[in-house]
């Protein structure tokens, strides 16, 4: 865990996880996690007076360009969890991000870090920081950020599974964007089900290179690497349109030891 940005404001909120928000075995789904966590952020913003209307006044907006996610366990349904959230660094391109999500009992479920940028919303092209968008949550000024692990570079083979997707009106959020949550279910959904009852997810790291808008197919597509001494496995995913890459993601498997509801 990175100690910059100590001095920044933290941000908690509660979140009950609803059923909706789990898969059928009681627990929360990747994109649930993403999306209470940026829900936090947001609320964050709001409190600030950073609400998404005075964000787009100055015609940009936030994009996540990476995550790397550490999970404990996954929320489960009816379970309340607390989310903190911490506008921790930037430099005058990116900013970095930290979440935590934590059990009632105060033990740490989740830690999230991420990268952020803002783009043109009339160029969609990256811009620099504006500060009057991070000063208020006490940010620290640095030359360099942290850097996330990149994934692993996807490449196809004859044991790769690929399915298509169309992207609905449903996927675009206010950003005029596919909300990145909307990918964890994409990545995810190709692998078997057998697969997702019988392993849990410890590690996830995230690159998304370009934008997926909507009415585009995108292809999802993934490889499972060979199972570790530890027993772990690795699957290495891409989303693509075309030829054209939009988001690479490395995920790290155990075999699951949560009972299933």
């Amino acid at each position: 865990m990175t100690t910059i940005g100590e001095n920044a404001t933290i941000y908690r909120e509660q979140h009950r996880v609803t059923y909706y928000e789990c898969d059928q075995t009681g627990r929360a789904t990747l994109a649930t996690l993403i999306n209470i966590a940026v829900l936090a952020s947001e609320d964050q913003s709001d409190a600030l007076g950073l609400t998404t209307a005075h964000v787009q006044s100055y015609g940009v907006g936030w994009v996540v360009t990476q995550y790397a996610i550490d999970v404990t366990r996954m929320p489960r349904q009816d379970e309340t969890v607390t989310i903190a959230v911490r506008g921790s660094a930037y430099n005058p391109y990116f900013a970095f991000r930290e979440f935590w999500i934590q059990d009632e009992q105060g033990e740490q479920l989740a830690y999230i870090t991420s990268i952020w940028v803002l783009m043109s919303q009339e160029k969609r092209k990256i811009v620099k920081i504006i500060p009057a968008l991070v000063t208020p949550y006490h940010s620290e000024a640095v030359k360099r950020i942290p850097r996330l692990p990149r994934p692993i570079h996807f490449e196809a083979d004859t044991q790769t599974i690929s399915k298509p997707y169309r992207v609905r009106f449903f996927d675009i959020d206010p950003n005029r964007h596919v909300n990145n949550a909307h990918y964890f279910d994409w990545l995810l959904d190709t692998l078997p089900a057998a697969f997702l009852l019988q392993h849990d997810l410890q590690h996830v790291d995230v690159r998304y290179e370009n934008e997926v808008q909507y009415g585009h197919t995108v292809t999802a597509q993934v490889n499972q690497l060979p199972v570790a001494e530890d027993g772990t496995v690795t699957t290495s995913h891409v989303i693509q349109v075309g030829e054209e890459k939009c988001c690479e993601v490395t995920i790290r498997w155990q075999p699951t030891t949560q009972p299933q509801a």
